[in-house]
Formats: structure tokens, C-alpha cells, sequence
């Protein structure tokens, strides 16, 4: 408990997670109130429709959870931690375990307030989480997001420089993927199966929420249930934190 406590102090005594909290939230309310108040009877607001944004405060999420870990490989405060810690996975796993924890209240937050302005702005549409996939695509992007902040994390501790890192997390997540499926014959297969792709369809599911509309967040391609698709981001975020330990652990701070 007592380098979980540090670790929050540390991460939540500067400003760059308050700074990227907020630009979340803005980023995700904006698009929301653009995207919701452009409906109509063709293309109805949606459950779907509320959280049409979220990747991109994921984005920012990632961000604040690359900057945690290289800042202090910057500013050489990270040798600091590991005298005071011999135990260099201790010390890293509380690190992930904070970092998680606030971008699960983050993503929380973020999907909760996109869902409140768009009930707001379009009181008459059906915004109501009357079915397990209504809950999972509002409440899940919180999960999604806090396993995005791990790999992210996870990216920062094995490049430990913070241009590269975020460029490398910002890239892969934002564009890599997709241009996976240019690839002639084999793209669109391997596609089901990288993560963020897979992680994209624990939020979405089938589309349920988007009550049979067109007007709501392009669907995973993937072919795991959601909740599948969930561990096997969760194991695949696990799997690449441990790697970055463990090489943490076998070079110089």
C-alpha cells in the first residue's frame, strides 16, 4: 500500500495528468455534442452515437500514462525510486496499478459526461441503458481505457524517451492498425486479431447499441465475444507490461 501511495502522489502532484484529464474531456464532449447534434430521423442518436469520440480521449490517456514513466527516466527521479525500492517490478507494477486506476475514473468520466450532453442535446432520442451492450459501451470504455494506459506504460518503460514513446503509441494506435488491412490477401485477417482492433469490439460488440442504426462508432472486425475480446486485451497488455519489467530490471536506470 505504501508504493501505491507514493506512486499517486508522484503522478498526481504534477500536471501533466490534470492537463491531460481535461483535454479528454473536452475532446470527448465536443465531438459528442457535434456528432449527436447533427441527428435526424435518417441517422437517430444512439447509445453508440454518445461514445462515437472516445478513442480519442483514449489517445490522450495514453498519452498521460507514456509521460508517468518517461518523465522520470528525463529527469533521472526513476534511479531515485529504485534505491529507495530494490525491488524494481514492485515498483513498477504500483506504478501500473495507479496509473490504471486513474485512467479507469478518467475513461469513466469521460464516457458518462459524452452519454450526459448527448441526453441533454437530444432529450427525445432513446439514450437510455436498457441492455448489457448499452452498459458495456458506455461503462466499458473506463476498462478499455485503463488497459490502454498499461500498454502505454508498458511502450514508456522500454523506450524511456518521451518523444519516441509517445510517437511510437500515438502511431501504432491511430493509424497502424488500419493500414494493416492494405496488406494484399492476408490484411484484413490479421487485422481481427490486433489488439486495439479486438479491444474496439469489447466496446462496440455486434452494434447492439446502435439499435440497428447507422449512425454510430464503426464496428471491431474481430470474431471473439466481447468479453473475450477483453481478456485477450487485458492478456496482451499483462504479457507486454512483463517484458517491460523484466527489462527494466536487467539494465541501468
Amino acid at each position: 500500500m505504501t508504493l501505491l501511495a507514493v506512486e499517486r502522489i508522484k503522478l498526481l502532484s504534477t500536471r501533466s495528468p490534470w492537463w491531460c484529464a481535461l483535454t479528454a474531456l473536452l475532446l470527448t464532449g465536443g465531438f459528442t455534442a457535434l456528432v449527436v447534434s447533427q441527428s435526424n430521423a435518417q441517422f437517430p442518436a444512439t447509445v453508440s452515437a454518445t461514445q462515437y469520440a472516445y478513442s480519442f480521449g483514449m489517445a490522450v490517456i495514453m498519452v498521460l500514462a507514456t509521460l508517468a514513466v518517461t518523465t522520470e527516466y528525463r529527469f533521472g527521479t526513476i534511479r531515485t525510486t529504485f534505491q529507495a525500492v530494490p525491488n524494481r517490478a514492485a515498483a513498477l507494477a504500483a506504478k501500473a496499478t495507479v496509473i490504471a486506476l486513474v485512467a479507469l475514473v478518467i475513461g469513466e468520466i469521460m464516457a458518462f459526461l459524452s452519454w450526459g450532453l448527448a441526453t441533454l442535446i437530444q432529450p427525445e432520442a432513446d439514450l437510455a441503458l436498457n441492455s448489457t451492450a448499452d452498459w458495456i459501451n458506455v461503462a466499458g470504455v473506463g476498462p478499455a481505457c485503463a488497459l490502454a494506459a498499461v500498454v502505454a506504460m508498458a511502450v514508456g518503460i522500454l523506450v524511456r524517451h518521451s518523444a519516441g514513446a509517445i510517437s511510437l503509441v500515438l502511431i501504432y494506435f491511430l493509424a497502424a492498425e488500419n493500414l494493416v488491412t492494405l496488406i494484399p490477401g492476408v490484411g484484413a485477417d490479421i487485422f481481427k486479431w490486433l489488439p486495439f482492433n479486438v479491444l474496439h469490439k469489447f466496446v462496440t460488440g455486434n452494434g447492439e447499441s446502435a439499435n440497428g442504426a447507422a449512425y454510430g462508432q464503426p464496428l471491431s472486425t474481430s470474431t471473439l465475444s466481447p468479453w473475450w475480446a477483453l481478456a485477450y486485451f487485458a492478456a496482451f497488455a499483462v504479457v507486454l507490461l512483463a517484458i517491460s519489467i523484466a527489462t527494466a530490471r536487467k539494465r541501468d536506470a
